[in-house]
């Protein structure tokens, strides 16, 4: 048994920058990320050999462990020896529910390697596939761990043969994968091999693990795995446990395949680093230099009840210490550090000092949230931040939230909001009309994990309204050019809309365009990748977080440039309630091709400016045949053959529609979509039909509009809920 070290010891290794790996455990929910890590925490000492896989020390929240699912992601530094010389391991455990996944994209931004846990049984599904390509688009070199290696004895009875098929078979479908989301450079590199040792094979629960290399050198091979499975002697499992322990194993990958940080932060700034690339910030992290100016990437808040908010992130340069005053770039504000730590799970050791190349918590920084960027103070005015980071889903799904006691009122507003800073991907929004709080999520689950969290952290029981599907409201055809005039007659502008082409959408949608790039840069990729015209994407001036663009066609007219902040301001306004449900406008395009405005500045203020761009958007917007979209969701169902009857009469019945069919074995794969309006029951009703057989993902999949035969019943719907007036406005509504 390792011996536990000190925090001196795993803080004076932290120094030697060779020394030091930062690593996530990623994986699809129920694939045993928790008790992987478990077994690792064991191997360190942290937590008793005894309880390692039923400890799930780093479910720690009490609703992780009332579920048996992880929803936040946990820290943990450990110590691991290979060849006599001493490491240390940074460890995140992720959630691998896709109502968490967000926690997923954050974590990736701060590591360098990730252990992508598969079940042997199920194989890769949705999930995997979902975390494996973030952790590819964050440069995050994976390794493979097969686990519940003892399913395929236990359950399947395989033999040797047809075992190390089954095995094959997930690792082709990996390297695929990898195939096809990783870069040209690290393609090949990073496939996973298991004769180099990049795929561990074991069972986390029962603690061993091995890898092609260990086996051979141990002289270990699939039949004694099978040998100790079907033996009547219980101790057999516990004799390979001690021969092959799997932290061995894992670690060993760990610190032989995933590159030092200075090797890492090489190629990885280069991907998530944006802004001026050839000045004394980024040659300091791409060397990692602890002696250089500060540089840290915030991952996660959380609220200490003790402490108030810890700020966790990645050092990518200079040294923290306490007394440091840095800057938040995002924040646009100086604050000093009051303390720096390294975590034990959910306890934090105090250090003096947290060299580039380590994960650290921080004390002090209560303006920081996820995604920060915190430079030296000295660098304030120097451009650039870190790339903001992207979810591979959005909050679809929102509640009506009021406190049981209203004395509760003041407390649940504050707590909301300490809600929202642990997990940007939860919005709370209060309707102006109805005074009711909304709080939307990325799922159900999402929304009943968080309430728990209320009660349980806070102390508040609240009453919820059903849940209610987000939409988006969007055209399908191109406007004329409508007349928007103010209110006093004096301004007017000439504006029209379209919708944006689909390539458009999924260039903003994934950040390739944005607000503040480069006019000419913008303009080259939107006209190779999305046929614009490059005269006109030169001239787009505005990039709405809903997706929608303000393009100016006007030339030399006087005083627009004085009030061009207040007409933007106007048009993202007008996207956030469309005329048509008051729901987000997604996908338009909106061109100004003249305006008239006044000269004296006290007859061209917001008051006068926001209406006549929102008529003139509006009234465009009502005569290019709107629409609603909504969310769909990705299903992937694994049923036995002669239950495929049951699970598509499930799908048909909920407006699904299946996109692909597969066959291994006696087992079917089903891909299909389905509204998120109609999943409310779906676990239910799929487990109903197919006896509690199916097994099945899910995750955001993309938005579309909503059947025209079902149009006009789901907007008098939203209206009626949101007490807005039964009659959907006109176009000579917004026109004087």
């Amino acid at each position: 048994m390792a011996k536990y070290k000190t925090t001196e010891q795993v803080l004076s290794l932290m120094k030697d920058i060779e020394r030091v790996r930062n690593i996530g455990i990623i994986a699809h929910v129920d694939h045993g990320k928790t008790t992987t890590s478990d077994t690792l925490l064991a191997a360190a000492g942290i937590i008793s050999p005894k309880v390692a896989g039923e400890a799930l020390a780093l479910d720690y929240l009490s609703v992780e462990q009332q579920r048996g699912i992880t929803v936040k992601a946990a820290n943990v530094s450990l110590y691991h020896e290979v060849d006599g010389k001493g490491y240390v391991i940074n460890l995140i455990d992720t959630p691998g529910h896709v109502d968490f996944s967000g926690r997923v994209t954050r974590s990736l931004r701060v590591l360098d390697g990730s252990i992508v846990v598969v079940d042997a049984v199920e194989g890769v599904m949705t999930q995997t596939e979902t975390v494996l390509r973030q952790s590819l688009e964050e440069r995050v070199r994976p390794i493979l761990f097969i686990n519940k290696i003892d399913r395929l004895v236990k359950e399947l009875k395989l033999g040797p043969q047809e075992m190390m098929q089954k095995l094959l078979d997930i690792i082709k479908s990996v390297n695929d994968l990898i195939d096809m989301y990783a870069e040209p450079e690290f393609k090949d590199k990073w496939m996973v091999n298991p004769t180099q040792g990049t795929v561990v094979f074991g069972s986390a629960k029962d603690k061993w693990g091995f890898t092609l290399p260990i086996a051979q050198k141990k002289g270990i091979n699939m039949k004694n795995v099978i040998d100790a499975y079907t033996s009547s002697d219980k101790n057999k499992i516990n004799e390979l446990a001690s021969q092959v322990p799997i932290h061995e194993a894992l670690l060993d990958a760990v610190i032989k395949f995933v590159p030092n940080p200075r090797d890492a932060q090489k190629y990885r700034i280069p991907k998530i680093w944006k802004g001026d690339m050839d000045n004394d910030l980024v040659k300091s992290m791409l060397n990692a230099d602890p002696n250089g100016p500060i540089v840290m990437m915030i991952n996660d808040m959380k609220v200490d009840p003790h402490a108030g908010l810890v700020a966790t992130g990645r050092v990518f340069s200079g040294t923290l210490r306490s007394g440091e005053e840095v800057w938040l770039v995002n924040a646009k504000s100086p604050q000093k550090i009051l303390q720096v730590s390294i975590y034990m799970g959910q306890l934090r050791e105090l250090a003096d000092e947290i060299p580039a190349g380590n994960i650290a918590a921080v004390l002090g920084l209560d303006k920081a949230r996820a995604g920060e960027t915190l430079v030296d103070i000295n660098y304030k005015n120097l451009q650039g931040s870190f790339e903001s980071l992207h979810y591979v889903s959005e909050p679809v799904v929102t509640i009506a939230v009021e406190p049981k006691n209203p004395k509760d009122l003041t407390k649940m507003i504050d707590a909301l909001r300490k809600l929202t800073i642990e997990d940007p991907n939860l919005v709370v929004k209060i309707n102006e009309e109805t005074g009711e709080y909304l709080l939307s999520g990325m799922g159900f689950l999402h929304l009943e994990v968080s309430l728990q969290l209320l009660k349980d952290n806070y102390g508040i029981e609240v009453n919820t309204s059903p849940p209610i599907v987000v939409y988006r409201e969007s055209i399908r055809a191109k406007s004329q050019v409508f007349e928007g005039k103010s209110p006093n007659k004096h301004n007017k502008f000439y504006i029209s809309v379209e919708p944006l082409n689909e390539q458009t959408i999924e260039l903003i949608a994934n950040g390739t365009i944005r607000e503040d790039m480069d006019s000419k840069e913008m303009a080259k990729i939107l006209r190779d990748q999305a046929d614009w015209d490059y005269d006109e994407a030169k001239r787009i001036i505005a990039v709405d977080e809903n997706v929608n663009l303000f393009v100016d066609m006007t030339s030399g007219i006087q005083h627009l440039r004085e009030i061009m902040d207040t007409l933007l301001q106007g048009f993202r306004l007008a996207m956030r309630e469309g005329p048509l449900a008051h729901e987000p406008i997604r996908g338009l395009k909106v061109v100004l091709h003249d305006a008239v405005v006044h000269e004296d500045p006290a007859h061209r203020g917001p008051a006068q400016i926001y209406p006549a761009v929102r008529n003139a958007i509006f009234a465009g917007f009502l005569t290019s045949r709107p629409t609603l979209l909504e969310p769909l969701q990705k299903l992937d169902i694994r049923v036995p053959m002669d239950l495929v009857g049951n699970v598509t009469a499930v799908l048909t019945r909920k407006r699904g529609k299946i996109l692909n069919m597969t066959q291994v074995g006696n087992v079917a794969r089903i891909l299909a979509e389905i509204p998120v309006a109609d999943s409310y029951e779906l676990a239910s009703d799929l487990r109903g039909a197919t006896g509690g057989r199916a097994f099945w993902g899910t995750e955001f999949s993309r938005w579309a509009p909503v059947p025209d035969s079902l149009l006009m019943d789901v907007i008098m719907k939203i209206r009626e809920r949101k007490g807005l007036p039964k009659q959907i406005p006109k176009p000579e509504d917004f026109l004087s």
